[in-house]
């Protein structure tokens, strides 16, 4: 069943990149191994299937009306449900936002599932690809994208927020194949998570053809997350 919160007010400022790597590593330390992925065992959300259809249909009204209960009452209308199931969302607009992020996260583990190419590249590719094909993911929405940080950055919706990328996090460290110990859990995670956060914002700033400044970032990250696997297997080492 669709989990119920509490009702609220989304803000308006999209987090910028140092706050939002800095808040991680918080969140992260607080929070502990709560949704460390575990091999074999994978969270799936769980949706009733009428609010589900309702929110499948309103991402396709998120570019005109962006992340708002009016995309979700067009939603609503065109699956043919009443635009009154709108307030058994309890938090309407972070619903939407939510289910985004995770209809986004089973397409990238079928991503992983799928591609044999993923397991005969080294650690650092696989993850500058996977994060690259993950906020792809999020272009068609990317002049409204502004708009769902500001409803994560909300103070009850922040710890929904953090789980599902760090869910994300874990997905893609778990494909690349890089098993974490309970000593360098914590910094792989946060590592990661900040690069991916930096790079969703700048993502918005970069009018550059083709994203060409976007995927140079992706490429620098590569080259940090590989420099950070070197020195941990070092530490990891007698």
């Amino acid at each position: 069943t669709f989990p119920s919160q509490s009702p609220n007010q989304f803000g308006s400022t999209p987090p910028s990149s140092s706050s939002s790597s800095s808040a991680w590593g918080e969140e992260e330390r607080a929070r502990g191994h709560e949704s460390q992925s575990s091999k074999g065992t994978r969270h799936k959300a769980q949706y009733q299937d009428e609010q589900a259809r309702v929110l499948h249909a309103s991402l396709r009204h998120v570019t005109r009306l962006g992340w708002t209960e009016a995309a979700m009452i067009a939603g609503a209308r065109e699956v043919g449900v009443s635009p009154s199931i709108v307030g058994s969302f309890h938090r309407k607009e972070a619903a939407l936002v939510e289910f985004f992020m995770d209809e986004c996260l089973q397409r990238l583990t079928d991503i992983i599932d799928s591609e044999e190419d993923l397991r005969n590249l080294i650690p650092s590719e696989c993850i500058a690809k996977l994060v690259r094909t993950r906020l792809e993911m999020q272009a068609p929405y990317i002049s409204k994208w502004p708009q769902a940080l500001s409803i994560q950055a909300h103070p009850f919706n922040v710890p929904t927020s953090f789980k599902q990328r760090a869910m994300l996090v874990d997905e893609i460290w778990h494909a690349a194949g890089v098993e974490s110990t309970d000593v360098d859990w914590y910094v792989k995670r946060t590592v990661l998570g900040g690069i991916y956060s930096t790079t969703e914002v700048y993502m918005l700033t970069d009018s550059s053809p083709g994203w060409k400044n976007f995927l140079q970032l992706i490429l620098c990250s590569l080259f940090v997350v590989s420099s950070l696997l070197t020195l941990l297997s070092g530490y990891a080492s007698p």
